[in-house]
């Protein structure tokens, strides 16, 4: 237990840095956590994910918006999903880049599409900041005071260790199914 507390204290903010270029949500709740439990520190990690946070969606931004020939390839099979994110950012404009960090599906969408259209980038990054701010204080601090929670059902996971995974995948399967079923064409009547 020495040698996990060790590395988390070594390399579990750069770790968590990384992951967190790229949205982040279980690193925050994680690291919050731990936080709560004393392993972590809590203002360094609402740090650490925050600046993570912003810099991941800016650079999503920007490479859309520089080089929207070499990503469209990659986006071809997520067309609908692209279509349903340029619609929610046109309806709901500021709105939308606040709340996508809260959605899974479109917090990665949202930045390319903006970033595909005139959006301004000082404007994107003053909401990708706000975003991100709330993000982190919501998801840091929430599960901060959770910490104990957590770590009774870490406990009782322990036990049974199935739990766990198909929690996860529940939870995500079902965001994902949800974005879908959302972005998918209507049927013809």
């Amino acid at each position: 237990m020495e040698t996990i507390i060790e590395n988390l204290e070594t390399y579990g903010y750069a770790a968590l840095f990384l992951y967190s270029l790229g949205g982040g949500f279980v690193g925050i709740v994680a690291a919050g956590a731990l936080s709560g439990l004393e392993y972590m520190n809590i203002f360094i990690t609402i740090a650490v994910v925050f600046t993570a946070n912003v810099i991941g969606d800016q650079a999503l931004f920007l490479l859309s918006r520089y080089n929207k020939g070499a990503i469209k390839p990659y986006l071809r099979r997520h067309r609908r999903k692209l279509a349903l994110s340029h619609l929610l950012l046109k309806r709901y404009g500021n709105r939308i880049l606040v709340g996508q960090k809260f959605v899974y599906g479109l917090k990665t969408l949202i930045p390319v599409v903006a970033g595909f259209t005139k959006y301004d980038a000082k404007k994107f990054l003053a909401f990708n900041m706000i975003g991100a701010c709330l993000f982190v204080l919501v998801f840091g601090f929430g599960s901060y005071f959770a910490g104990e929670f957590f770590a009774k059902i870490a406990n009782y996971a322990s036990d049974k260790p199935y739990l766990l995974p198909i929690a996860l995948v529940t939870i995500i399967g079902g965001s994902y199914l949800l974005v879908g079923f959302a972005s998918r064409k209507k049927a013809k009547r």
